[in-house]
């Protein structure tokens, strides 16, 4: 009898085994990105497909530009097929890593690599960067450069994934429609607008997108800046514009608090309003499974308000 229990043991832990093996080979491929944008484009391109998991790094609701990888996230960004990241001041840690990432099994996609890059510009009134001339690390928060993204995206994931190829390219085209109808919606409000000047209480983060719709703008700090505490100089400076040029709203940015911008309306009598350049979400809006689209229609309502 204990011969018999002996060779069940042997053959379920063998049928083990082999079942862990086979589980091993139906993995799914997976998409690492270290923050929202890279992660909501993938997620958006290989909707409804079995094959893929994307996965965001940074959590939701944290600060980027404090994030430190841990070792189980260095081990996942080696295992992945995929990793996307910015390639700016948020993510610096990347190039520490990247040396020890197997790019014959990983694919590395820098965003900043995918667009016409600006460099950060320190306009008047603005609290003076104090490190050397960056390249703006925000691209996507123009819808024209989502658009060229989301294609060069498509692109590397065909290539993990044929088999789904169609289904890509079909995710893709609905995508690239639905940002042709908000960029087209965001030129009409811009040129039937009262003004074509924004204020942000807050860093300012969306270049590419006041550049590309031909919006003037004055701001506490450049989008990469890491103060949070601007001086009266500047504050005085915001309010003065405020007033001179009756701007309605003044901005602040997503997980911020608002605290310069509330300091303004309190000064001006203007509204206070968000404007969320989709760097990072709150943990409610990413369970909530909000997109970029959703985000940037936001943000459409609220410009109308800040711009008549």
């Amino acid at each position: 009898m204990k011969k018999v229990f002996i060779v069940l043991a042997a053959v379920t832990v063998f049928s083990f085994l082999l079942t862990g093996c086979e589980t091993n080979k139906n993995d799914k491929l997976t998409i690492i990105s270290t923050s929202f944008p890279g992660y909501d484009f993938a997620r958006a391109i290989t909707k409804g497909s079995e094959d893929i998991d994307v996965k965001m790094l940074i959590k939701p609701g944290s600060e980027i530009h404090d994030f430190e990888p841990t070792p189980q996230d260095i081990i996942n960004i080696k295992k992945s097929d995929i990793f996307i990241y910015v390639g700016g001041e948020s993510d610096n840690w990347v190039s520490d890593i990247l040396n020890d990432v197997d790019t014959d099994r990983t694919k590395i996609i820098k965003l900043m690599d995918l667009v016409t890059l600006k460099e950060e510009e320190t306009v008047l009134g603005m609290e003076a960067h104090e490190e050397e001339t960056e390249y703006d690390e925000h691209v996507w928060t123009s819808p024209i450069n989502a658009i060229k993204i989301i294609s060069e995206l498509k692109d590397e994931i065909i290539k993990i994934d044929v088999k789904n190829k169609n289904m890509y390219e079909k995710n893709t085209n609905n995508y690239i429609n639905d940002l042709t109808d908000i960029d087209n919606e965001i030129r009409s409000l811009v040129s039937n607008a009262q003004r074509r000047e924004i204020i942000f209480g807050d860093r300012f983060p969306i270049r590419y997108f006041a550049d590309e719709y031909g919006l003037s703008y004055y701001a506490a700090f450049p989008g990469c800046s890491e103060q949070t505490e601007a001086s009266a100089k500047t504050i005085s400076f915001l309010i003065d514009k405020v007033k001179e040029d009756k701007v309605p709203a003044v901005f602040y940015i997503e997980l911020s608090g608002g605290k310069i911008a509330k300091a303004i309306a309190d000064e001006t009598g203007a509204k206070v309003l968000e404007f969320n350049s989709a760097h990072n979400i709150s943990q409610k809006d990413f369970d909530a499974e909000i997109t970029y689209l959703q985000i940037m229609k936001k943000n459409i309502n609220v410009l109308k308000e800040a711009l008549n």
